[in-house]
């Protein structure tokens, strides 16, 4: 780290431990923040420190020591950035970069707390009136600092910080296009019904004017013409019942159907992501979107756009025969219009950001729910249920803190808009009064407009409140669009290449793969022969499940090209390709039903015959008849009630019976007792039976049989050869074999022998 300005000495004594930052403050100086900078400049892990104070930063090298003190300045600037899986903090001044410090994303949080403190002390510099620095405000969630003026926080919202617009409700459209002539129905039945709603007020004008006025100046009431009237008020009312139903029900049926397909498409298009995009994701998350959103836009689609449509028919045929009555009674009438116009602009922005920060903080709730009962087991185990329950109770509570801040919102809304109604109601009232006693307009024409009044402010109130779901709906919308825009890293070829018969012939070809800026692959070339076993070896980080998670095209290689008899993966269909290959994890994954359900999991169509066949070449065959229900045993959710060395041979009956050319076995054997793994290998022998196979393996001599071994170091392969040349040439892997064999280190260095019984290891008083 190199300083363009001059760096003023400590003058007290160093605290040996380092950790101590007093000794380095001058005067009434004092700490703002402490961040934990855990990279050095070549992204290696190393342990330092970068204080902020009121007057300068100290940067701490590894290990403590003297730090670098910069005094701060009016013109300098902090910058923050975080990449695949890194942060960074680069000091600028007018001139240039100044310093820089590296971190992993676990001192994120930390690190923008310190940006908006430095940014904070900088203004203060700069305003040398301004007052002291107050305390930052933190995210309840992450606790990360919160920007000035807003409650999102940059950690949480990583995603899309962009407030949801209510055009992208229109998107929904592509689901709806199926079903254009239902919904063109329930529009013509939602024309239909509101008109025959707007008959009975118009009916009041002759039942006033012609019946009870003239009835109350001495004129007799004709009764049938009382029963016309009545007979049409009738007649409109079970009219428009009958069209409200057929409407609604018809309506309903297809928003169901809207609903069902949206989450059908969402998780379809979630199923063909790539594997990175999982890793980026909580599953509390994810359930939350394709649960709770896809539901809230249901009941939107299914009730309030059909209310808001209805509402906006209602007011546009209200306005028509209020203005055909008396057009300057029907201006008063639209007087209250540009002040709940008005009030629905100031709130709308403030609700559509609220309910998409609801929806986050919920799947923050639904998180802890993912995380802690799959994992009971680990939590009663530690002993830790009252801190899950902690956990949950302040998620729970952060989002009844966001919640309550939205209703404070929305509470003062909607009485505000009655409020604007009922004033609204008053001046017709008034103004029709006054018209009534100017001989403008007759009573029955003032008992109609305040009918229609009546419908025409009740339905403005409605769509205002309407103004509340449809934001709850755009921000569920665009979650749900987030994962549908979503493009895979694996993307399936144009025009794939059919698999006719395959050999099961890999080739790497120089290849190479990063994640983000890591490189995690370089230069690679290996030429797997069909039916030849591998076995994959070499430290933890050199690449091992890298290399297995590109050959099964989790992820596509950055550079080179993998080839499957010649043909490279990229051009070969992604579900084509992986139908040839069987995959046995360390930690087998097991679906909750029955054993033959899950040894037939990738060939659904199986006889019995074919699921006991494939149990007994994995040696599971006899287990299995012990259980109760024998093969209809049911399996708990994620194979509870079974042993590891059980659940690994049911993935092996698995995996035998799709009968594939190449096998991949990550670790089937290191989480099982000696016995059980001499069981597995048995299986494993049958397994591997004239397939292309790569195993990884920690456990040197579980590789014996391979045909070659391949040693790989820091992404490349560093010897490749049978386990006996390979020992004779005393290289990379015969320094892995012997420190396994604990007789040297791992730079080959001979180990001391071990003492003998009843001679002390280590001098007395020491451990």
């Amino acid at each position: 780290m190199k300083n363009k300005h001059p760096v003023s000495a400590a003058t007290r004594s160093q605290d040996p431990s380092g950790n101590d930052t007093t000794p380095w403050l001058q005067g009434p100086e004092n700490v703002l923040i402490v961040l934990e900078v855990d990279l050095d400049d070549q992204l290696r892990f190393s342990r330092s420190r970068l204080v902020l104070t009121d007057q300068a930063l100290l940067a701490f090298p590894p290990g403590g020591g003297e730090p670098a003190r910069m005094v701060l300045q009016p013109d300098w600037r902090l910058l923050h950035g975080d990449h695949a899986g890194l942060g960074t903090l680069a000091l600028h001044d007018g001139q240039g970069r100044l310093a820089q410090w590296r971190y992993t994303l676990g001192q994120d949080s930390q690190a923008l707390r310190l940006l908006a403190l430095f940014e904070r002390q900088i203004e203060q510099l700069a305003r040398p009136g301004a007052v002291e620095v107050e305390e930052v405000p933190t995210c309840p969630s992450c606790h990360a600092p919160l920007p000035p003026d807003t409650e999102d926080c940059p950690v949480c919202s990583r995603e899309d910080s962009r407030p949801p617009s209510t055009w992208v409700l229109l998107r929904l459209g592509r689901f709806a296009r199926p079903y254009r002539g239902q919904l063109a129905a329930g529009f013509a039945l939602t024309l239909a019904s509101t008109a025959a709603t707007l008959v009975p007020p118009y009916l009041t004008i002759p039942l006033m004017d012609d019946i009870l006025i003239p009835f109350q100046n001495g004129q007799t009431i004709d009764p049938m013409l009382v029963m016309f009237y009545l007979g049409g008020l009738l007649l409109s009312a079970l009219l428009a019942w009958g069209l409200g139903w057929a409407r609604t029900y018809l309506l309903a049926l297809v928003s169901e159907r809207i609903g069902a397909d949206l989450r059908t498409t969402t998780f379809e298009h979630l199923l063909g992501l790539s594997l990175d995009y999982f890793g980026s994701k909580r599953t509390g998350d994810l359930l939350s979107r394709i649960g709770s959103e896809t539901d809230r836009i249901n009941v939107f689609l299914s009730l309030h756009a059909l209310d808001f449509a209805t509402d906006v028919l209602m007011i546009g045929m209200t306005s028509v025969i209020l203005f055909s009555i008396n057009p300057t009674l029907a201006l008063v009438t639209l007087l209250p219009l540009p002040f709940i116009a008005w009030l629905i602009h100031l709130v709308r922005d403030r609700l559509r950001t609220g309910f998409e920060k609801i929806d986050r903080v919920w799947g923050d709730v639904t998180n802890v729910l993912a995380d802690t009962i799959p994992g009971i087991r680990v939590v009663k185990a530690f002993a830790q249920e009252r801190r899950e329950a902690q956990r949950f109770r302040d998620a729970n509570r952060y989002n009844l803190e966001v919640n309550d801040k939205l209703n404070r919102t929305w509470s003062l809304f909607t009485p505000s808009v009655s409020l604007l109604t009922e004033i609204g109601l008053l001046v017709v009232w008034g103004f029709g009064v006054w018209l009534v006693s100017k001989n403008q307009i007759t009573v029955g024409v003032l008992t109609a407009f305040i009918a229609y009044i009546g419908r025409f402010y009740g339905r403005l109130d409605s769509m205002s409140r309407i103004v509340s779901v449809t934001q709850k709906a755009a921000a569920g919308a665009k979650r749900i669009f987030d994962i549908l825009d979503h493009v895979s890293n694996v993307p399936e070829p144009a025009q794939p290449v059919k698999l006719e018969r395959v050999e099961g012939r890999l080739q790497m070809e120089q290849i190479g793969f990063r994640y983000g800026s890591r490189s995690v692959i370089r230069n690679l070339s290996l030429d797997i022969r069909p039916g030849e076993m591998i076995g994959l070896v070499g430290h933890s980080g050199s690449g091992k499940s890298t290399l297995v998670n590109l050959i099964c095209r989790f992820y596509d290689v950055t550079d080179g090209a993998i080839k499957l008899d010649g043909v490279d993966l990229r051009r070969i269909g992604v579900a084509d390709y992986r139908r040839h290959i069987g995959l046995v994890l360390q930690e087998p994954f097991l679906f909750f039903g029955t054993i033959a359900e899950n040894i037939a999991y990738g060939k659904p169509e199986a006889g019995r015959e074919e699921i006991v066949a494939a149990a007994r070449a994995a040696h599971a065959h006899d287990f299995i008849l012990r259980l109760p229900q024998g093969y209809d045993s049911l399996v708990g959710e994620r194979g509870q009630g079974l042993s590891g060395g059980e659940r690994q041979r049911i993935s092996i009956a698995r995996a035998l019976l799709i009968d594939p050319r190449i096998l991949i076995l990550d670790e089937a054997t290191s989480a099982v007792d000696t016995e059980t793994e001499k069981e597995i290998q048995k299986a494993l022998d049958n397994l591997v039976q004239g397939r292309t196979t790569i195993a990884i393996a920690h456990r040197l001599s579980t590789l014996r049989k391979a045909d070659r071994l391949v040693v790989m170091d820091r992404g490349q392969v560093a010897e490749v050869g049978p386990h006996d040349e390979l020992m004779a040439r005393k290289g990379a892997y015969w320094r892995l074999y012997e420190a396994q064999a604990r007789r040297v280190d791992a730079d080959g260095n001979a180990l001391p022998a071990l003492p003998e019984a009843g001679h002390a290891a280590h001098p007395a008083g020491q451990s």
